[in-house]
């Protein structure tokens, strides 16, 4: 399954993934969705890889450096989507429930928890995109983005512990 300009774009997600980070960051988004971005990206390249086929499949003639396509895109309304686009693969890609020991098998997990949503979209000659839908402001569960101490400006932490000592 895996032909020689697969492999190297498979190798190429670092790349990718640095990519995504500057042009996000210029873009303004938060740091910390940047980071689940990233890892986000990282984790449909990794499947691609792992389980796609190179989008040039079963063409005439083969398209150099096309094996999988990464895009992503921030809209109108601040939700920031991540998509990867392979050959398709032999399989849906579902999230498993792997052991313990298992080397593999939590990628789909590790984007849902990250992800607002995500799917899967059936693309012309037999292409698959898979999509995250994130949010690019600040993250709800995002700890120092929910505390609020306005009252307790000019106070540093050694004071705030020094009471409850």
């Amino acid at each position: 399954m895996c032909t020689k300009e697969y492999a190297k774009a498979c190798k190429e997600v670092g790349m990718a993934r640095r990519r995504m980070r500057e042009g996000l960051r210029m873009s303004g988004v938060p740091d910390a969705v940047v980071d689940d971005a990233v890892l986000v990206l990282s984790e449909l390249l990794s499947n691609a890889c792992r389980h796609g086929r190179p989008l040039h499949t079963g063409l005439p003639e083969p398209v150099e450096d096309d094996a999988v396509r990464a895009a992503w895109r921030v809209d109108d309304i601040g939700r920031l989507t991540v998509e990867v686009t392979d050959g398709g693969g032999p399989t849906r890609p579902l999230p498993a429930t792997p052991s313990v020991t298992a080397r593999g098998g939590r990628g789909l997990n590790i984007i849902t928890s990250l992800a607002q949503d995500w799917g899967v979209r059936d693309e012309s000659a037999g292409a698959v995109t898979v999509w995250a839908r994130l949010a690019s402001g600040p993250r709800a569960d995002d700890f120092a983005k929910r505390v609020d101490l306005p009252g307790f400006s000019g106070l540093d932490v050694a004071d705030l512990l020094d009471d409850h000592a």
